[in-house]
């Protein structure tokens, strides 16, 4: 039985909705249109909140400024490094939990302790691993004849280290998304294919790797804004500071120095909406690849 919507149950759910309404408006929109609105600020009292001038000065500032450049270079490495990486990683781990191993549920558990760890407890114990003279990283590679690195201090060695522990630390999640998806494929595909005689490779790319798409599409999607957005993991993990030489800094990070360091709301605006275009950008390459390549 249709029931059409009548007024008073409009009203009665819009009631209900008040709440999650009241905060989303307060806390979400109305910093998203805020924000926008300052991002055109280019004479602005900010004690007395009063404008005096609009215009595009700080979006011509952002695209002159080699700090911004350089944030955006060092974004992208980071994305770059984290994301194929982590979704690789992820699928091998996902796959091995998804068989028939003893402790199985014990090992779930582990892998998702990370994601649902303070960055700030993680990244304690990556400044220690990561300890020139005491770290256990450098301890191991120590075994095999490697000089101690500095990761904390040498900038070019600062942006593997925040990749290495980015991985880590996105593992869980990733896994188990992946694990759900592992469960909705029918054995059936499986046992047909040993039937036919497919070893287990073949059975990896023609059948897992296909039907697990729509799911290796969402964890992507996912991952991709998150790590774009990138900022605890750097302030945590470096001491409040963008590595060294600033050999970390993304462009969240860029904002973040612009608009509480330097009071420059009117450039941190602009550079935040210049990220939500990069990301938007990325999120509709992605959906358009994802109806011609996911199988649903």
């Amino acid at each position: 039985m249709n029931l059409k919507p009548t007024l008073s149950s409009t009203l009665k759910a819009l009631l209900y909705l008040l709440p999650a309404l009241v905060i989303l408006g307060v806390f979400n929109i109305y910093p998203i249109i805020k924000s926008f609105i300052m991002s055109f600020y280019t004479d602005y009292d900010y004690f007395n909140d009063v404008v005096y001038e609009y215009g595009w000065d700080n979006f011509s500032y952002i695209f002159q400024d080699h700090e911004f450049w350089t944030s955006v270079k060092n974004t992208f490495i980071f994305v770059l490094g984290v994301v194929p990486a982590s979704i690789v990683i992820s699928l091998v781990i996902a796959i091995m939990l998804n068989s028939n191993i003893r402790l199985r549920g014990i090992f779930r558990s582990i892998y998702f302790i990370p994601f649902v760890t303070s960055v700030v407890a993680i990244s304690i114990v990556w400044r220690w691993i990561y300890h020139t003279e005491y770290g256990l990283m450098n301890y191991f590679l120590g075994i095999f004849g490697v000089d101690p690195i500095k990761w904390l201090t040498d900038p070019e060695w600062a942006m593997p280290a925040l990749i290495i522990m980015s991985i880590w630390k996105g593992l869980g999640y990733n896994i188990i998304i992946f694990l759900a998806g592992l469960q909705n494929i029918d054995k059936q595909y499986y046992l047909a294919a040993q039937i036919d005689g497919a070893k287990p490779l073949k059975r990896f790319f023609h059948i897992t790797v296909p039907l697990l798409s729509p799911t290796t599409f969402f964890v992507s999607i996912v991952a991709i804004i998150n790590n774009f957005k990138v900022f605890d993991e750097i302030f945590a993990l470096f001491g409040g500071k963008p590595g060294p030489a600033y050999s970390a800094q993304t462009i969240v990070y860029y904002i973040y120095e612009k608009f509480y360091n330097e009071w420059q709301f009117g450039i941190a605006s602009a550079a935040a909406y210049i990220l939500f275009i990069i990301i938007f950008i990325f999120t509709l390459v992605q959906l358009y690849i994802g109806k011609r390549r996911v199988n649903y």
